[in-house]
C-alpha cells in the first residue's frame, strides 16, 4: 500500500518534515536529490522555491512545480524517523 501523507512542512537546509496517516513522522533531506537530479537544482537556485512545497490531492506525492516532485513511498522509506513517532 502506498503511504499517504498527512502533512508536509519545509524546514531549514532543504529538509522536509513529513507526517503520514499511520502516525509515522520523518525528516527527509532533499539535498541529496538536489545534488543528483538535475531538475531538482532549481530548489537551490530559485529563491524561496523550496518553501513552496505542496501536497498533491492523492496525498501520495509532494511537489514544487511541474518538473520537481517526490513520491510518498520514497519519503517514507528513506526519511529519518523523528523522535516519538512510529
Amino acid at each position: 500500500m502506498i503511504p499517504r501523507i498527512k502533512s508536509v512542512k519545509p524546514m531549514n537546509n532543504f529538509v522536509l518534515q513529513v507526517v503520514f496517516d499511520d502516525g509515522k513522522g520523518v525528516l527527509y533531506n532533499v539535498e541529496n536529490d538536489i545534488d543528483t537530479i538535475p531538475s531538482y537544482q532549481d530548489l537551490k537556485t530559485i529563491p524561496g522555491l523550496f518553501n513552496q512545497v505542496q501536497l498533491d490531492p492523492s496525498r501520495t506525492c509532494v511537489f514544487w512545480n511541474d518538473m520537481i516532485d517526490l513520491a510518498s513511498d520514497t519519503i517514507y522509506e528513506y526519511g529519518e524517523a523523528e523522535n516519538g513517532s512510529n
